[in-house]
């Protein structure tokens, strides 16, 4: 079943990630497609906030991936996969751990590694329209 929500304006972005995680609750895996300035770490953040997040939130470029915790202390690890360049990159960070344990793992530029994600990971897409409009899809 395809999903989707409009935000409109960056004013509307932490009702949109609120709405994202009631209808996804249960995946924790999601990985963020989007051309670059899409706002998929605009929309991390938000997520982060919603979520009870105290922790600055930013984009791990450089450090590949960021550990935050929940209003209730569970781990978040959100990735930035912009600069890795194979598979075996990804590996020597440990990749599969975090993949395959129980925390909830966001990504941006999941298709740098591609062939490495689970099965079960919501690949959301992010648009932009000619207005700034956002759009938030995913199909499950």
């Amino acid at each position: 079943m395809e999903h989707s929500i409009r935000i409109d304006t960056l004013d509307d972005i932490d009702r949109g990630a609120r709405e994202f995680l009631s209808r996804t609750d249960g995946h924790r895996l999601l990985a963020f497609y989007g051309a670059m300035g899409a706002g998929k770490t605009t929309f991390t953040v938000a997520l982060c906030k919603a979520l009870g997040v105290a922790d600055n939130v930013c984009s791990p470029t450089f450090t590949i991936v960021n550990e935050y915790a929940t209003g209730e202390g569970e781990p978040i690890y959100h990735f930035d996969f912009y600069r890795i360049r194979n598979n075996a990159e990804a590996l020597d960070i440990g990749i599969e751990d975090y993949f395959y344990g129980r925390s909830l793992c966001i990504m941006e530029w999941p298709e740098n590694i591609e062939s490495l994600l689970p099965e079960d990971t919501l690949r959301v897409h992010i648009d932009v329209d000619a207005e700034g409009c956002r759009t938030i899809s995913w199909e499950d």
